[in-house]
């Protein structure tokens, strides 16, 4: 599949719109429990639930998207986010316009996350098996980077959009409307654009294609793939939930309301999100860099720029830090993802996605409750907590012998040349 065929591209508009809405909704969500008067970490508990729920159905997709087909998926997990959103707006609305009681109108919201997390994770899972299934494994590096750079220019639109969609008749829930017009749009352009999604896929070795996901997570393969990525994921998941208070209160102390820091907030999320496109549009097609490398050189900078934080607390250094930490996840993330879907057969392309999808639900659980909860305590307490958990990402990136194993052609310790492609093209070509 060529990056640059019309498939890819419907593709690379799923993961933009999720990743847009998500972070939309993110970056507006610490100014909407201000309003509401809830504790922060209550608010951090919203994104929890969909976390929970995201964990535990991403597997079930993976599955669905092997036996129904990438392209019914995609379909179903679009479904939910537009539902999801609109059902988000409507209960933050409801809370705002003081329709509801902010207690029941919280509850509504967390009910509306809570579907997003049953469906959320269908589209990327099933998005990145569609990918992996018409990609060799040489290719599959820089077209996972590729996809996931979707997501960074999803971090740039959301946050960056939501402050002008903040209008009089619908106030801070805005943006959820307008994600999730669009959100239809694009499911209208899948319905009648996207391919199919079905493949010629090389059965499981047991006949049952399921029998591929059953245990993978345990399997030497991945193992460390997954808890490098789950150290990634979760510092970066401590990092987005604190932003949003942690400018709230620096602003606070000039007299400034939360409304009002809602475009320094998006300002921050920019910062971020353009350092990762810069990493996955420009560094790494240029310099054609390697998974290992990638983690290596994803966790040192993630790392750095938790230290940064901790020594200028201020803006300008949040902003800074906050952008040198999504430089490190620009690069980690298609390094883990790249490299545990070489790691495994053709038949466990969808198995694998799923727990790569699995990965982004866990970060979203614990780590933000905990991180903000800290941020509660003593402002730096986070970001030190990220610090040691992305020192042992550096430490297993440089220590583990998985991790360092790298089967691409011109890498010792290749597969034989006789040993199969990832996939076969689909019914449209491998284009």
């Amino acid at each position: 599949m060529s990056p640059r065929s019309p498939a890819f591209m419907i593709l690379f508009a799923v993961s933009l719109i999720a990743t847009a809405g998500n972070m939309g909704l993110q970056s507006v969500l610490p100014a909407i429990g201000r309003e509401f008067h809830l504790a922060d970490t209550l608010v951090a508990g919203a994104f929890a639930i969909s976390a929970l729920m995201w964990t535990l159905t991403s597997p079930f997709w993976a599955r669905w998207s092997d036996s129904i087909g990438r392209k019914k998926v995609i379909l179903i997990g679009l479904t939910g986010f537009v539902v999801s959103m609109t059902g988000f707006g409507l209960a933050a609305t409801s809370g705002i316009e003081g329709w509801l009681g902010a207690g029941v109108a919280f509850i509504l919201m967390a009910t509306a996350r809570t579907i997003y997390g049953v469906f959320g994770s269908a589209s990327p899972i099933a998005s990145q098996a569609y990918v992996a299934d018409r990609t060799t494994p040489e290719q599959r590096t820089q077209a996972m980077s590729l996809l996931a750079s979707a997501q960074g220019l999803g971090t740039v639109i959301g946050p960056v959009l939501s402050p002008f969609f903040i209008l009089p008749l619908v106030g801070l829930a805005g943006p959820m409307y307008v994600y999730a017009l669009v959100g239809v749009v694009v499911l209208l352009v899948v319905w009648f654009k996207l391919p199919s999604g079905e493949v010629i896929r090389t059965p499981s070795p047991s006949g049952r294609r399921a029998a591929a996901a059953r245990g993978l997570w345990r399997d030497p393969r991945v193992r460390d793939f997954l808890l490098f990525g789950l150290f990634i994921t979760g510092a970066q998941a401590v990092n987005i939930s604190v932003l949003g208070f942690h400018i709230i209160d620096e602003f606070a102390a000039t007299g400034m309301e939360a409304r009002q820091a809602q475009p320094f907030i998006g300002l921050a999320m920019f910062a971020g999100a353009l350092a990762t496109l810069m990493v996955q549009w420009g560094l790494i097609p240029l310099l054609k860099m390697q998974p290992l490398q990638l983690m290596r050189w994803g966790a040192i900078l993630a790392l750095l720029g938790n230290l940064l934080t901790i020594a200028a607390p201020a803006y300008f250094g949040v902003v800074v830090g906050y952008a040198v930490v999504s430089m490190g996840v620009g690069f980690a993330r298609p390094g883990f993802t790249a490299g545990a879907s070489i790691a495994v057969g053709p038949h466990e392309q969808g198995a694998i996605a799923g727990l790569m999808m699995s990965l982004a639900g866990l970060s979203f659980l614990v780590p933000p409750v905990v991180g903000v909860a800290l941020y509660e305590m003593v402002e730096w307490a986070p970001f030190a907590a990220n610090a040691a958990l992305l020192a042992a990402g550096v430490a297993l990136a440089y220590l583990s012998p998985v991790l360092r194993y790298d089967p691409t052609p011109g890498v010792e310790d290749n597969p034989p040349p006789d040993a199969p492609p990832a996939s076969q093209p689909g019914p449209e070509g491998n284009r």
